[in-house]
């Protein structure tokens, strides 16, 4: 199992593996062609208020780490992190963020609950 996160904006590369984009919006000025993604599953991005909230600069990393894992409680995001596991399991999976510090994104915070 080999699940990595990049910036969407990055020049896709072979060994991507399964590209998922993790964002509730698509990236700004960047075409579909270009960006590659092959799944795009919103029940796993966080919150309209939870971004807003976070972006705002309201909180610590780990308060939005936190909260953004109780909304991954919801039936349909668990549902979809299932379906992740399965394609990590298949092989390389990569999450895609637009955010410019994807280690302080929620992108990392889903890699943590796809590890074993």
């Amino acid at each position: 199992m080999s699940v990595r996160v990049r910036r969407v904006y990055d020049p896709p590369e072979p060994a991507d593996g399964v590209r998922v984009l993790v964002d509730r919006l698509w990236p700004r000025g960047l075409s579909k062609d270009a960006a590659r993604v092959d799944e795009w599953p919103k029940p796993l991005t966080p919150s309209t208020d939870l971004r807003r909230w976070y972006h705002a600069g309201e909180g610590s990393y780990e308060e939005f780490a936190e909260r953004y894992e109780a909304e991954l409680a919801a039936p349909e995001a668990v549902e979809s992190l299932d379906r992740l596991r399965e394609l990590a399991h298949q092989g390389v999976l990569t999450l895609l963020t637009a955010s410019k510090t994807p280690q302080q994104s929620h992108a990392t915070v889903l890699v943590r609950l796809l590890e074993p």
